[in-house]
């Protein structure tokens, strides 16, 4: 197990340029950009907001993810010669060429960006980031933001609901690389992940651009490669004191097998040869990382092994780490194993079997987890994968980009569906606290609007609910928005990925457990000011009169 220590801002911006073209986009955001600056309406100030529309997974929350990757994004955001040759090639004959040149010269430099901290905890219908500056470049940056924040947020979450089924102190490898969506797909699974509350990731490659500290020892095909002793080189090893005179660890590895199987009373003549000369190589390999997978034929005949090759390794002063359990009911044969490590414990006097780690890994679930936990186990470590990196549970968070404002004036989608109806004009988002420093609401209010106060009530009307307003009254107020990036610049420091998995776990402290059960959570309420409200209600009854407009003509 690793922790890189160098810097990785460097090698994460370099990731985002080369993985985040501006070209990573839909097309039509090209021929709406075109049709605004053909109707030279390109440059009018607009602003959009991203939000999602409802919490993952059946849960209560969500966090938000991804903001680091949007602003280094934005920061280097501009077409190249070549990009704006293949656009030519791809938009209408008919686009004029004029345009081409309008593109070369786009960047970020009139766009501004007000957005909730990366880490924090969200809710459904929350303004996430506010995307402000000229109307055809915010245009264009909506497919890179959604694609840049919707998985991140996603599987971040997802993460988050296994620390929590897991528990605080049980440590959480995310191992999910071969089965993520793509070499992308699995870079940003491995470090949102690790953001959302794992411990350690078996990628590689994203400890060597996140800083993510990496674990892994070996697989069964290893195990199975084997098929005796003889295979076995070196067959010596020298202690840890540094005695400079070899020992024959095979002769020492056989003489611990006789005296476990007595102990046990196992019969060594069922013992596996290859699978003992696999354990032996790879710890005469990694004398201090000896942790094998010990189910490749029978736990049973694993543990036999395990034990006598760790006993050896603890005879010469070296210290191995555990055993791997990838098959079967893993709960009842870990305290079988606990019980057998017990016992070479105190039968041949080795503190250091006291303190083995067992990790469990079998395409483990957040149900599988949190049912691990209602039974008796002695699992240190839980690797997961598959249903971690896919999300098998919901697939995509579902992420939006919606225009609120224009030319200073508010605008709103208006759908037959409530539920995609959009909430218009430039806001602040406030989060109200309680007395007990648990949020209770958060609140959308006018940009315009003087923020609401700690200890005085005020109207509001909840989301979801019919147009009647509540009273409530903040122990605290926390303004969720801040500006991050202007002017072509990112206007806040840039958090690293140990900085945001801080964020993320303080966020989780203050949430209240009834926000934060995995089955079954109390909703959070999201309100408008009155304003706000009276806003909507206004635009809604001017968009039931302007329908008759061509009749009225």
């Amino acid at each position: 197990m690793a922790a890189p220590s160098r810097n990785t801002c460097g090698l994460t911006e370099r990731s985002v340029r080369e993985r985040v073209p501006p070209l990573l986009t839909d097309l039509y955001q090209f021929t709406m950009a075109y049709a605004y600056w053909r109707a030279g309406r390109h440059q009018e100030p607009a602003v959009f907001e991203l939000f999602f529309r409802d919490n993952p997974f059946g849960g209560g929350f969500s966090l938000f993810a991804g903001l680091h990757d949007c602003l280094l994004f934005l920061r280097s955001f501009r077409f190249s010669d070549e990009d704006v040759e293949f656009l030519r090639s791809v938009l209408p004959p008919a686009t004029d060429p004029a345009f081409f040149q309008f593109l070369r010269g786009l960047d970020c430099s009139g766009v501004t960006v007000r957005s909730v901290p990366e880490g924090t905890v969200v809710f459904a219908r929350v303004p996430l980031m506010e995307v402000a500056g000229p109307l055809a470049v915010v245009q264009l940056l909506e497919t890179s933001l959604l694609c840049l924040v919707n998985y991140a947020s996603l599987v971040c979450s997802n993460a988050a609901r296994f620390r929590l089924a897991a528990g605080p102190r049980r440590r959480l490898l995310e191992m999910g690389l071969r089965r993520a969506q793509g070499p992308d797909g699995g870079l940003t699974a491995s470090r949102y992940t690790h953001i959302g509350g794992f411990d350690l990731t078996s990628n590689v490659q994203a400890g060597f651009l996140f800083g993510i500290p990496v674990a892994g020892t070996m697989a069964h095909s290893y195990v199975t490669s084997f098929n005796s002793l003889e295979e076995v080189w070196p067959q010596t090893l020298a202690a840890a004191n540094g005695d400079p005179e070899p020992v024959d660890v095979i002769s020492l590895t056989k003489g611990w097998l006789s005296r476990v199987c007595e102990l046990l009373g196992a019969e060594p003549e069922k013992i596996r040869e290859g699978e003992l000369a696999a354990f032996l190589s790879y710890a005469v390999a990694y004398p201090q990382n000896f942790l094998p997978v010990i189910d490749s034929y029978s736990v049973g005949c694993g543990l036999l092994n395990f034990c006598a090759v760790a006993l050896t390794l603890c005879e010469l002063g070296h210290r191995p780490v555990g055993v791997r359990l990838d098959s079967g009911d893993l709960c009842k044969q870990s305290v079988d194993v606990r019980r057998v490590f017990r016992l070479c414990s105190e039968h041949f006097s080795i503190p250091a079997f006291d303190s083995l780690i067992i990790v469990g890994t079998n395409n483990i679930s957040e149900q599988s987890l949190a049912e691990l936990n209602k039974k008796e186990n002695e699992i240190s470590m839980v690797g997961v994968g598959t249903h971690l990196v896919t999300c098998t549970k919901q697939p995509s968070l579902g992420c939006v980009y919606k225009l609120v404002e224009v030319r200073g004036r508010p605008r709103m989608k208006i759908s037959e569906d409530p539920e995609k109806s959009t909430v218009p004009g430039r806001k602040a988002v406030y989060r109200l606290v309680d007395a007990d420093g648990h949020p209770f609401l958060d609140l959308l209010c006018l940009a315009v609007e003087p923020p609401p106060e700690a200890g005085l009530p005020l109207s509001c009307y909840p989301l979801g609910c019919d147009n009647s307003a509540v009273s409530v009254t903040p122990a605290q107020v926390t303004c969720l928005r801040q500006e991050v990036f202007t002017k072509g610049q990112v206007t806040q420091p840039l958090c690293s990925t140990a900085e945001t998995r801080a964020k993320v776990q303080s966020s989780l402290q203050t949430l209240h457990p009834r926000h934060k059960r995995l089955q079954e959570p109390d909703s959070y309420t999201v309100a408008l000011s009155e304003k706000l409200h009276n806003l909507i209600t206004e635009i809604q009854r001017g968009s039931s009169n302007n329908s008759n407009f061509l009749l009225a003509n």
